[in-house]
């Protein structure tokens, strides 16, 4: 399961310098050709930057566009309804555009006098100890292509939207990223694969998939939920449990469905005190510890 939680499809590179995008057979544009062609397209674009050079500028298609109008549409009222506090902050300062889908480059310049957090293009799989490190140097790794127009309320993917409507208003928080960076110090504290994995599982279940409560009203404030009108619409129907570091962090999880298990923080600064703290003190042997109560009981 950790391994299907990679974020991104698997690429091949041809011997012109050129990407190819693997699709599974399930996927909606697997037999769309144009679909496929973008992805590759804008994967190789991503593939060609360099460490210092402005993230490249993607051509989007009058069609990326309206995916992005119509799923941007679809979440003011979601947003409003369902976000934290905290988030509909950042929101509001970064005022990102319903009509477009922004350049990375755009986002970065409007993070930078906020947080001063700002993107970098991947191309494909970044592994997690650099995904997750280059948060401790306030930078956030992000795809360029557009989920399919056929089902654009969700992805499984981590596609521009979900990087810039989900995690683009997070950036614009400085209470949110004070977690990032806690995060990326914390993955690149610990050295084994095991304790990477409960780290990065953590991150999952709060900054990707958290909620918590406000004003008696659960809320959410993860990144996957606050970027899909689909996700956004059921997830307080899902099963809910209290904030709980060691399930958290042994959980395994399908990226392929609405998340079933959620866990619930009692406020925002429960996140900062329990989450912020785990990620700032952790090491290897304490994490040894804690998933170590999982495998006894």
């Amino acid at each position: 399961m950790f391994e299907e939680a990679q974020y991104f499809a698997p690429i091949e590179e041809h011997e012109d310098g050129t990407l190819k995008v693997r699709l599974g057979a399930d996927h909606p544009g697997f037999a769309d050709p144009e679909y496929r062609r973008r992805r590759d397209h804008l994967a190789t674009l991503a593939s060609r930057w360099k460490p210092g050079e402005p993230c490249p500028t993607a051509d989007y298609t009058d069609a990326e566009h309206e995916v992005w109008r119509v799923v941007s549409e679809a979440l003011l009222p979601e947003h409003r309804l369902y976000a934290c506090r905290e988030f509909l902050d950042g929101k509001e300062t970064l005022g990102l555009p319903n009509d477009h889908i922004p350049q990375l480059e755009e986002v970065s310049a409007l993070l930078a006098p906020l947080t001063g957090y700002r993107y970098l293009p991947a191309a494909g799989l970044v592994p997690l100890r650099e995904f997750y490190g280059s948060l401790a140097d306030h930078t956030f790794w992000a795809t360029q292509y557009v989920r399919h127009h056929s089902v654009p309320l969700y992805t499984p993917e981590p596609d521009v939207i979900h990087e810039v409507i989900g995690h683009g208003n997070t950036l614009a928080n400085p209470r949110f990223t004070a977690l990032y960076e806690l995060a990326g110090q914390a993955s690149r504290r610990v050295q084994t694969e095991e304790a990477l994995e409960f780290v990065s599982k953590v991150f999952w279940f709060t900054l990707e998939f958290g909620v918590l409560w406000e004003a008696g009203e659960l809320k959410a404030y993860g990144a996957g939920i606050l970027s899909s009108p689909g996700e956004t619409e059921e997830f307080r129907g899902m099963t809910i449990r209290p904030l709980d570091l060691v399930a958290m962090g042994t959980t395994d999880y399908d990226i392929t469905v609405y998340q079933p298990l959620l866990y619930a923080a009692e406020s925002f600064t429960h996140v900062e005190d329990v989450v912020g703290g785990f990620w700032a003190e952790c090491t290897d042997d304490s994490i040894a510890e804690m998933a170590s109560h999982t495998a006894a009981s």
